[in-house]
């Protein structure tokens, strides 16, 4: 068992005691917040035991209900498995992993009406919940973890930084409870600890500043994530956050130093970074201010190299992996990593971001790093995706401030194709030329993130799989519209049209239009297209141009006269003809 730091005992209830805990509070205290979680928790209760089937998917935005609904769950004896959000497709595959729907899910179990909570009993350790992976590097994995590793890990977590939290510590979050990371730190370990849970999840640094501002001598602890701390406005007043706040909780991908160097410096906390997954559970953490690259055990967890990867052990792992014995128990990840000399060690990237391009095996991590170390980058990600040519490497790029100047500039040096050259550059000396990436897409901002901040490698292959260009409507009347289009060399229609000479093919083009056209004109759905009048194509459509397209919709006629023009003339024309509703 974790030792926890002397103090902590008399506050310490672990998870399968927290019901019972929070009814002690109740009869001695008469806590009105703990009061309601626990009638919350007494009426999802009674609605799992009066529902069959074992296993159920539970899903709900708000914590603390989401806090009763699990706990209502596991005291009905049901083992819960968690979406980590409501995409149809994920839906979809959630079928196979459960009885029944509850929460916020389309026609879900609901809380019976509050009643009065009977005995609270310790709930058995082999009591389950089924999680998913993230999906960062591949689809998304079912992983189950018994109540008994849960408990072991928020120990863990309350033995490493317990110490730090006030008692009375509020707790704001920008990450999901849904998965494993938002689980621990937001429900379970406080919980165990008998301390408040957050209230809702912000998705906003305005709406960290506010809150701290408006409750100004409250102790309190973020957790957050990589992509928020990424990102932190220079423009927002920080100050009162930096009054209150406690500590800095990260996971789910290494900060990088600036981001550290950026919180330290706007909350007045170096991040402390959790290292895990879904299946080892927490692994390690560091605080960059004072550790740098290297990651310290949590307690109960021993680790050691084996053949150049990391390999764990603890409480945390799946039970088939038996822990008691000498030689058994150890995990080995897909981390590589080597000793730092100081009982720690230093991650050195993942095998599984290995690949292989015709027969070379490409590491996709380097490229990442290489591109990271330019200064026109703040973030990089790449992402293996099918060409015509085969598998090769396509790269979504976040330009930092220099980066971003050097696109928006014109002349000589400057523009999409200057800062895709010096892109390619930094790759070049550091990869094999196969490596190099063929597809490019840059992002204004931020890369797209899930509710845990993790870039997942689905949503990496969707930004290369657009087919429809960047449009910015800029006239629009009850007959005609126009709009101006970006096309990027990111989009899908250049993949075989044509190797080194790219062009928009002339179906792409009238795609756009039947694409675009009913998005400001009442124009019949594609069912209805009958036919193409008058087409021509008279000059070419390269990646990087931007390209005007005016729409004519002629009601009467059910026709759709279109053009597409830019600053080198006249690209494509013609007019589209609709059948009428009654054929």
């Amino acid at each position: 068992m974790t030792e926890l730091p002397a103090g902590t005992h008399e506050n310490w209830h672990g998870v399968r005691g927290a019901m019972a805990a929070l009814a002690h509070r109740v009869a001695r205290q008469h806590d009105a917040g703990a009061a309601r979680l626990l009638a919350r928790a007494a009426a999802w209760r009674a609605a799992f035991a009066a529902a069959p089937g074992e296993r159920w998917a539970l899903y709900l935005e708000s914590t603390p209900e989401f806090a009763a609904a699990l706990f209502g769950a596991w005291h009905a004896g049901k083992h819960v498995v968690l979406p980590g959000d409501t995409r149809p497709d994920t839906l979809q595959r959630l079928r196979a992993h459960c009885d029944g729907w509850a929460g916020d899910l389309p026609q879900a179990l609901q809380p019976a009406p509050d009643t009065a909570g009977d005995a609270w009993p310790l709930l058995p350790a082999d009591a389950a919940i089924t999680l998913f992976t993230s999906g960062s590097t591949g689809a998304p994995e079912a992983i189950a973890k018994r109540l008994a590793q849960l408990d072991a890990e928020t120990g863990a977590l309350q033995a490493a930084f317990g110490a730090q939290l006030p008692h009375d510590v509020r707790l704001l979050t920008t990450v999901s409870h849904q998965h494993i990371y938002g689980l621990l730190f937001c429900v379970l370990w406080p919980l165990a600890a008998g301390r408040a849970l957050p209230h809702a999840r912000l998705a906003f640094h305005e709406e960290i500043v506010a809150t701290c501002s408006a409750s100004a001598a409250v102790p309190t602890a973020l957790v957050t994530s990589p992509a928020h701390l990424r990102r932190m406005p220079e423009a927002l007043d920080w100050a009162a956050a930096r009054a209150v706040v406690r500590a800095v909780f990260s996971s789910g991908g290494p900060l990088p130093p600036a981001a550290a160097d950026d919180a330290l410096r706007h909350l007045g906390q170096s991040p402390i970074e959790v290292f895990g997954s879904s299946e080892t559970g927490g692994i390690a953490w560091r605080q960059r201010a004072r550790q740098q690259d290297r990651w310290t055990a949590l307690p109960g967890v021993a680790w050691r190299l084996q053949d150049g990867f990391l390999a764990v052990r603890s409480a945390h792992l799946p039970a088939h992996l038996p822990a008691h014995l000498p030689d058994h128990g150890w995990h080995v990840c897909a981390d590589l990593a080597h000793a730092d000399g100081e009982h720690g060690f230093v991650l050195a990237g993942r095998a599984d971001r290995v690949a292989k391009i015709e027969e070379k095996r490409v590491s996709l991590t380097a490229i990442e790093q290489a591109l990271a170390a330019s200064p026109l980058v703040q973030e990089a990600r790449v992402v293996l995706i099918d060409l015509d040519v085969g598998a090769r490497v396509a790269a979504a790029v976040v330009p930092s401030q220099a980066g971003a100047a050097m696109l928006a500039g014109s002349g000589q040096h400057r523009g999409r194709a200057a800062l895709l050259a010096a892109l390619k550059a930094a790759v070049a000396g550091k990869v094999d030329p196969l490596a190099l990436p063929r597809r490019w897409h840059l992002a204004a901002g931020a890369l797209p993130a899930n509710t845990q901040g993790k870039t997942t490698e689905a949503m990496l292959r969707e930004l290369f799989r657009q087919t429809l260009p960047r449009a910015t409507w800029i006239e629009r009347d009850a007959q005609r519209a126009a709009a101006l289009l970006d096309v990027g060399e990111h989009l899908a229609i250049f993949d075989g049209h044509f190797p080194g000479t790219p062009i928009v093919p002339g179906v792409a083009q009238v795609d756009w239009v039947m694409a675009l056209a009913p998005q400001r004109l009442p124009v019949p759905p594609r069912e209805r297209f009958a036919r193409l009048d008058v087409l021509k194509f008279q000059g070419i459509i390269r990646p990087g141009m931007q390209v005007r397209l005016d729409l004519d919709w002629q009601a009467d006629k059910l026709v759709l006269a279109f053009r597409l023009s830019s600053a080198a003339g006249p690209h494509a024309s013609g007019r589209i003809v609709f059948r009428s509703e009654h054929g």
